[in-house]
């Protein structure tokens, strides 16, 4: 990955929208990292990738609560272990 201060991307800002389009470009001011210009292909799988995250989350907070109402396992009767292994799939 490139590595510009703020300084050099506002000086070659048109290089650094075109470097940004084969690899995500650095930006850092005072020595720490502040922005990163990526293309937008490269945004598109970064949101992909949060969308799909957000989704999972989602799905296992579900699942979470579909667990947390099960009985307690103690009292499971082998029928009650059939039917459950049934509905979860």
């Amino acid at each position: 990955m490139i590595t510009l201060t703020s300084v050099e991307a506002q000086s070659r800002f048109g290089e650094l929208i075109d470097r940004s389009q084969r690899e995500p470009i650095q930006v850092t001011r005072r020595g720490r990292a502040v922005a990163y210009v990526v293309s937008e292909h490269d945004m598109q799988e970064l949101v992909a990738v949060r969308k799909r995250r957000e989704e999972a989350a989602d799905w296992y907070a579900c699942y979470k609560e579909k667990v947390a109402a099960l009985p307690d396992a103690s009292a499971l009767t082998d029928d009650d272990v059939t039917r459950l292994v049934h509905e979860l799939r």
